[in-house]
Parts: C-alpha cells; sequence; structure tokens
C-alpha cells in the first residue's frame, strides 16, 4: 500500500530522494547538469511529498510558489525499483490537491527533453506544453508544461 506523506525540504527521507535523483539527472543531462542544478536547491521548500510503499521511502515530489497563483511543481522522483506501479501519479495528484487546497489554480513545472518518463506522466495528467519560463526561457533541452488546477 502506497501512503503519502505532506512533509518539507527538511524530511530525510526526501533528502535522500532528491541525492537519488540528482545521480540521475547528471548522468542524464551531462554537460548540461550544472546548469540545471543551480535551480533545484532544495532549501527552503516547505511543501514536499513523500511517498511510502510498505513504510520504505519510494518516492517524492514537492511544489514551490512560483508567481500569484501559481505553483511550480519540483523534484519528482520515484526509485527504479518502483516504478510502473502509478507511485507518481499519485504523488503528482497529491502536489495538485494541495495547490488547491491553498488557493493556487495552477501548476506548472520544467522537465528535460531527455526525460521521457516525466515527458509522458505530464502529459498523461492533463498538462499541456507551454513556451519555456523564466530561467528555462532559452533552454534548447527544456520542456515545459502547465495545468490548471480546480479543487
Amino acid at each position: 500500500m502506497i501512503q503519502l506523506i505532506r512533509t518539507n525540504s527538511e524530511n530525510k527521507y526526501f533528502i535522500e530522494l532528491v541525492k537519488e535523483l540528482d545521480a540521475d539527472l547528471a548522468q542524464r543531462d551531462g554537460n548540461d547538469h550544472a546548469f540545471y542544478a543551480q535551480f533545484n536547491k532544495i532549501n527552503k521548500i516547505n511543501f514536499a511529498i513523500v511517498a511510502y510503499e510498505d513504510q520504505v521511502a519510494v518516492g517524492c515530489g514537492a511544489i514551490k510558489e512560483y508567481e500569484a497563483g501559481t505553483m511550480e511543481v519540483k523534484r519528482m522522483y520515484v526509485r527504479p525499483a518502483h516504478r510502473g506501479k502509478g507511485i507518481a501519479v499519485k504523488i503528482l495528484a497529491a502536489l495538485e490537491e494541495w495547490t488547491g487546497e491553498m488557493g493556487f489554480t495552477k501548476c506548472i513545472l520544467e522537465t528535460g527533453k531527455k526525460q521521457p518518463e516525466a515527458i509522458n506522466l505530464y502529459s498523461n495528467n492533463g498538462y499541456h506544453s507551454i513556451p519555456n519560463y523564466g530561467q528555462y526561457a532559452n533552454v534548447e533541452n527544456s520542456v515545459c508544461f502547465e495545468k490548471e488546477i480546480k479543487y
């Protein structure tokens, strides 16, 4: 059974999972990793979710305020041995619910073209592609998405 716990960036399991995510991204992104890493610091993330399967932390995700009314989805990750079970979908839905509870009406996010699993996750869950925003505006390997949130 999957259990989702709301927490923040000080949660030791969230920190552990993000380290695994960063190691995966360093391999995928190669020379571009340093550019992306500067925007993925986890200090001061107040809204994080850790997914547990049989009391073992197996995945995570977070949101942070981007601008008025908009939350940015960050640090989505599920350990490889636990993929294909719908855990990422559950984490994403929980982040969207949390977004709506706080009165935000939109989620945006950036992912890399070298992360086809992530692109599929967002595309299959109601996100549509938008022009790259903010620091990703002219980054060829970035893909940005958004979804209106109605809770």
